[in-house]
């Protein structure tokens, strides 16, 4: 694509944008005056919450989060190598933008209307396979001469709840070890063959975590990592250097939300021990708590998952007593959500209770009436 097309696309986009959100939030009548003043200041007043992953998890729960609180952070991968983003990543040296643009989009005040302009995908012609968001991030990087200010003010244009920021401004890619000896490198072939895995490591193995990173972490109430791929989603993350070191010496409390099935060729096979002792073995972290879901999956969902060769993640009695001498706290729930009778999400509002609940002082949540 020539870069005149993508400076004047992006300000062409970012003008209709800022006028679609303004005309979203002037819309809602839902609320009187009073409400939604009252509504606004228990989110400013509600507790810091840093989210670290990646993917479809990360957004589902902070499509939740932001009904509880303004002041998330979510920091995100950028290892992702598939379809658009790999694309961009390819041809144009920049960051992947896909995984941030679905925390933009849910963390907006009218994530409904967002996503049906930042997620069009273009059908044909060079553009095929292309978001627009995609493409608004692309400009505004070009504009902005680097992917971390460009995210930064798509923050502030999109006027979200919270804030989105990539866990590094560098180009890295992950790579690692299979039981056989041999080494496999990038996205696609760890995920594929992550139940194989021995090591993971990014390369190169010297870049920089965002600046901004550390005093987000000392400042905040909650570190929530995932729910999202483990080796592909959460744990890239935690690989850069320094980011695991900050959370360790902090003493925030620090949550895994274990997902709901294993992935294919990824995950395969795998217990939510092995997710945990994955995170301690290349991070550090042990989470003091771990939420797990506890509500059965329909036969007719599992059936379908299975034929992925993807399984439900449960905890036995064996898990417990491993996770009680980690000191790791277990609290379960219904987190399930189904969607269209064939696949499975986590409940983003009762997920995102659970993660307030833990925010509680005296039973009490502090910055509520």
């Amino acid at each position: 694509m020539d870069r005149t097309l993508i400076f004047v696309f992006g300000m062409i986009l970012g003008s209709i944008l800022a006028s679609c959100v303004s005309l979203a939030i002037r819309s809602n009548k839902n609320f009187s005056v009073i409400s939604k003043i009252k509504i606004d200041n228990n989110l400013f007043l509600g507790p810091k919450i840093v989210v670290v992953g990646g993917g479809t998890g990360l957004s589902t729960l902070l499509s939740g989060l932001k009904l509880f609180t303004n002041n998330i952070t979510a920091i995100v991968t950028v290892t992702d190598e598939g379809g658009s983003s790999g694309r961009l990543r390819m041809e144009w040296g920049m960051l992947p933008p896909g995984d941030i643009r679905n925390c933009l989009v849910a963390l907006a005040k009218d994530d409904n209307a967002l996503n049906k302009i930042l997620n069009f995908r273009f059908d044909r012609g060079e553009l095929k396979g292309h978001s627009l968001g995609n493409l608004m991030m692309l400009a505004m990087t070009e504009l902005c001469g680097d992917f971390a200010t460009a995210i930064e003010e798509m923050n502030q244009l999109l006027a979200i709840r919270g804030r989105v920021i990539p866990v590094t401004n560098e180009k890295v890619m992950l790579a690692g070890k299979l039981q056989n000896g041999e080494k496999v490198q990038g996205e696609l072939d760890i995920s594929s063959h992550g139940s194989k895995l021995i090591d993971l490591w990014l390369e190169p193995g010297d870049s920089s975590l965002h600046e901004e990173i550390s005093s987000i972490i000392s400042e905040s109430d909650l570190i929530v990592l995932g729910p999202g791929s483990l080796f592909t989603s959460v744990l890239p993350n935690l690989l850069v250097p320094g980011f695991s070191e900050i959370i360790i010496n902090s003493s925030v409390p620090i949550v895994y939300v274990a997902n709901l099935m294993t992935q294919p060729g990824e995950t395969e096979g795998f217990t939510l021990l092995d997710h945990v002792r994955w995170i301690e073995k290349l991070s550090g972290i042990t989470p003091n708590f771990l939420l797990v879901n506890d509500t059965s999956i329909p036969e007719k969902i599992k059936k379908i998952y299975k034929n992925d060769k993807a399984d439900p993640i449960i905890i036995t009695d064996e898990q417990e007593i491993a996770f009680k001498t980690m000191h790791c706290a277990i609290i379960k729930n219904n987190f399930l959500n189904i969607i269209d009778d064939k696949s499975v999400r986590h409940h983003p509002i009762r997920l995102s209770e659970a993660l307030i609940n833990l925010t509680r002082k005296n039973g009490e949540i502090p910055w509520a009436e």
